[in-house]
């Protein structure tokens, strides 16, 4: 599992090498004992080493980082010390956490308590007036459903049928047969990663990228290749030549208003792309959730319309509406050929066999409303995304970013690594935020940066603004990290 970067507590001990390879490097290249310390804290908390798994023996580390065992000593008496490690006598030292701690990858999903301000979920709120109604319909129309098991592996035919037509009012036709109806994107992406992908093999996905997909792949146990999204867009250059080298049997990509970045990237692109992957026998799978996030530019075309004849046999589309209409819903899709779909759906039923009737005919209902709910929630967007700006820039004037085209977030750099650190800081002054290292490709990248959402109302961002600025008030050039008591071994 070392080379997927990520180690499970199936493993139960980790070897030192393991344990390496999932570590961030000081800036200055060599472990001291509070770096070292600081370093497996911030693999614990990213997800990336698991809790309850037993470090390696103290002698056996430092002969891999090529440090003292002393310093080993010393960062594991600091972990225990502050509560991110126990020992057992006879039995080694064991990764924890210590009360109120979580890991960056379930902190985004808070229980609701308290009065913390949440910038971490890019998802806004559902429609409630449409929402209602949809309901209501749905509710008229179940009964004519109940005379039958209510068992839809493919999808109910009304709403693929529904999605289909919107991919070729859009400008792909599209048939009912290519639609597999899925429980969000995420199961569809899933689906896609179980079907053709297997451990080991080598998957094409940006960087940064979107968290939950790349903790889907890492989970598979395949290998990530990264290539760049900055903030002038993708090189196609360099994707190209990262096809060619590496043949990746999968390439993730979220050309329209790229999270996080929000870049959008233009069709010609893609369309060199497309031809790029169709050469390397390489199945492009298009993350499309954002789709209809388009502020201050027209909608795009789907990507698979620029893929000319022929060309989209081995693009994977994946939607839903948790963006467009409220994440809540569970509803999202697959667009591929008609035997990918049947493929597809023999995976899925071997885990789930059917998504909820009464989701779906809800789902039916909104499909009807789509239009004016986009455009509601454009506008709104585009009124929270002002708020924010203006927030940050009167409370954060060091801080930069580029006004994304679409999208749901602001990508904001710090001007230095600090993300993670800042995170933990201004969790404590009643705002989460999510530093950029959850969205590397590979662990410690983009701490400069941090994602911000503006899904939230407007007036909550200067609150928000003022609290993240009160984090970062007094704070040394390099943040002293209060979880790690301060002192000398």
């Amino acid at each position: 599992m070392a080379e997927a970067r990520v180690v499970h507590t199936a493993d139960r001990t980790l070897s030192g090498r393991q344990l390496a390879s999932l570590l961030t490097p000081p800036p200055e290249g060599r472990f001291g004992y509070r770096e070292l310390a600081r370093a497996v804290r911030e693999a614990l908390l990213d997800g990336r080493v698991a809790l309850r798994l037993r470090l390696p023996a103290e002698r056996e580390l430092a002969q891999v980082l090529e440090v003292s065992r002393t310093t080993v000593t010393g960062a594991y008496d600091l972990l225990r010390e502050s509560g991110y490690a126990h020992s057992r006598r006879g039995a080694g030292t064991w990764t924890a956490l210590p009360d109120g701690q979580a890991p960056t990858s379930l902190g985004a999903f808070p229980d609701g308590a308290g009065e913390v301000i949440d910038l971490a979920l890019a998802a806004p709120h559902g429609p409630r007036a449409e929402l209602a109604e949809a309901l209501a319909e749905a509710a008229a129309e179940l009964p004519r459903y109940a005379a039958a098991p209510g068992y839809h592996p493919y999808g109910l035919p009304e709403l693929r049928a529904a999605v289909a037509e919107r991919y070729t009012e859009r400008g792909l036709p599209t048939r009912p047969e290519q639609i597999l109806v899925t429980t969000g994107a995420q199961q569809a992406l899933s689906l896609v990663l179980a079907q053709f992908g297997r451990p080991g093999d080598r998957v094409l996905a940006e960087n940064p990228s979107y968290t939950n997909a790349l903790d889907a792949m890492r989970g598979r146990g395949m290998r990530v290749t990264p290539v760049p999204v900055t903030e002038s867009g993708w090189d196609t250059g360099l994707v190209d030549a990262a096809l060619r080298q590496t043949a990746p049997r999968l390439a993730y990509l979220i050309p329209d208003f790229h999270n996080p970045t929000g870049r959008l990237m233009p069709r010609e692109q893609g369309r060199e792309l497309a031809r790029a992957a169709r050469a390397t026998g390489t199945w492009l799978v298009v993350d499309e959730t954002l789709t209809d996030m388009a502020l201050d530019v027209p909608a795009p075309a789907p990507f698979a319309a620029s893929a000319g004849a022929g060309g989209g046999e081995q693009i994977v589309s994946i939607g839903s509406l948790s963006k467009s209409c409220w994440g809540g819903m569970r509803v999202g899709w697959v667009r591929a050929s008609a035997r990918v779909v049947t493929e597809l759906t023999r995976t899925r039923v071997t885990a789930d066999l059917s998504g909820s009737v009464l989701d779906q005919l809800v789902a039916v209902a909104l499909m009807r409303r789509l239009e004016p709910i986009v455009h509601a929630r454009v506008a709104e967007l585009r009124q929270r995304r002002e708020a924010l700006g203006a927030a940050l820039a009167r409370h954060l004037p060091e801080w930069r970013w580029s006004v994304p085209p679409g999208g749901m977030c602001l990508w904001i750099d710090l001007g230095r690594p600090v993300a993670t650190q800042l995170a933990a800081r201004a969790l404590r002054h009643g705002v989460r935020v999510e530093g950029g290292a959850r969205f590397g490709v590979d662990p410690g990248t983009h701490e400069h940066r941090l994602r911000i959402p503006y899904t939230l109302p407007e007036e909550v961002y200067e609150t928000a603004a003022e609290r993240l600025a009160a984090a970062l008030e007094g704070a040394p050039g390099r943040f002293t990290d209060p979880a790690l008591p301060e002192w000398v071994a």
